[in-house]
């Protein structure tokens, strides 16, 4: 069995990568990627906290330890590209982490919006018909999209399909698509061609709808294979940004009352999903919402300020400042998830992710103090 796994450099990307590299080691695991996302943390100014080897450097490293994977570089938005991929490694099965994953970055301008589309859109879609073109199929192709396609809908959200009764008609439809940013719509639009695809060719889809990844390491990703970590506004994390403002000694800012709640998955849970579900095997279309549940913001700074004095000591306060989004004030997110806890079976705490960020980001404080303006409020900027 080959299995491919794109975006394979990346925060998530990185340790699937390694974990299934350890847990099937009789088969053939092969990292793709364009080392983009090392380019657009660079563009925007800022860098991972934890420091990460060059591509070249970390995939020695990683084969050492692990014979069985390989590494392709190459970019997915070229057909023939992906057309060589699929030829010469005929995958059993993808994980497809490949994609421009921040919702702020796509709203920088009319430019990177597109671009967001553009790279995320026609690198699923290559993928989607050099499958059909290579007569595979049959492959299992498992999709990172988000929970974000959901919106803030004030009914409890399915894991995949509901019933819908209207005007003395009924039918099983997905569910319906609520982006709130262009990174989002992206992955509304993969999720339409995916379901497409499965529909008209019977290809096999496992769609991952991941929530708010928190966490920096895993068992195989630490030390000199450490995943990345970003806490700058565009690819930091809420939770990661709450945890960078911690450390430097300033205080956690909530948005407005804080009552909004926000899906959260511990990134070993959502490495381990992946994993079982290479396992598991795909048939149909099948998807998972991936996350623990719903978060209020100001529990996750509650967590985030009592990790904080528990692990290294460290007073905080947390501070309410003016919402600057549009968006409900109060909000109970009620979200299934079913389908993913019966891969993952008991989850990880999220307060044990915090946890670990703490003691893995503590000696980088000299990095996040220089890089503060790219993550705290402007309004904080000139406090102590």
């Amino acid at each position: 069995m080959t299995i491919l796994v794109t975006g394979a450099d990346g925060y998530i990307g990185w340790p699937v990568l390694l974990r299934l590299a350890e847990m099937f080691p009789d088969e053939r695991i092969v990292g793709v990627d364009n080392f983009a996302r090392r380019r657009w943390v660079e563009e925007i100014g800022s860098v991972s906290a934890i420091p990460i080897l060059p591509p070249e450097k970390r995939i020695e490293k990683a084969r050492e330890r692990w014979g069985n994977i390989s590494f392709v570089e190459g970019d997915l938005t070229l057909k023939e590209f992906v057309d060589m991929l699929v030829r010469v490694y005929e995958p059993d099965t993808i994980v497809h982490l490949a994609a421009q994953p921040s919702a702020p970055y796509s709203q920088i301008s009319w430019e990177k919006a597109v671009y967001t589309q553009y790279n995320n859109n026609v690198s699923t879609l290559n993928i989607i018909w050099s499958l059909k073109e290579n007569n595979l199929l049959d492959a299992h192709l498992i999709v990172a999209t988000t929970t974000g396609v959901y919106g803030a809908p004030e009914y409890p959200i399915p894991e995949g399909f509901y019933q819908v009764e209207y005007k003395g008609g009924k039918d099983v439809v997905p569910h319906p698509h609520m982006a709130g940013s262009f990174y989002h719509m992206s992955k509304c639009n993969d999720i339409n061609n995916l379901w497409l695809a499965h529909r008209q060719w019977g290809l096999n889809v496992s769609d991952m709808r991941t929530a708010i990844v928190t966490g920096a390491t895993t068992e195989e990703a630490k030390g000199e294979l450490a995943t990345r970590f970003d806490f700058d506004f565009y690819f930091g994390v809420v939770s990661h940004r709450f945890c960078a403002q911690t450390l430097i000694g300033y205080p956690i800012t909530v948005y407005g009352k804080g009552l909004q709640g926000k899906p959260f998955v511990t990134l070993e849970d959502c490495v381990k999903s992946f994993v079982e579900c290479v396992r598991k095997g795909g048939e149909g279309y099948k998807i998972y919402n991936q996350t623990l549940g719903a978060v209020k913001i100001v529990e996750l700074a509650e967590m985030i300020r009592e990790a904080a004095a528990e692990e290294i000591g460290l007073e905080v306060e947390v501070k309410h400042v003016p919402n600057p989004r549009v968006e409900k004030e109060e909000h109970e997110m009620v979200i299934e998830n079913d389908n993913f806890r019966k891969l993952v079976g008991k989850p990880t705490d999220l307060k044990d992710a915090i946890a670990d960020i703490f003691r893995e980001i503590e000696r980088r404080k000299a990095i996040i103090e220089a890089h503060k303006d790219r993550f705290l409020p402007k309004a904080l900027l000139n406090q102590r």
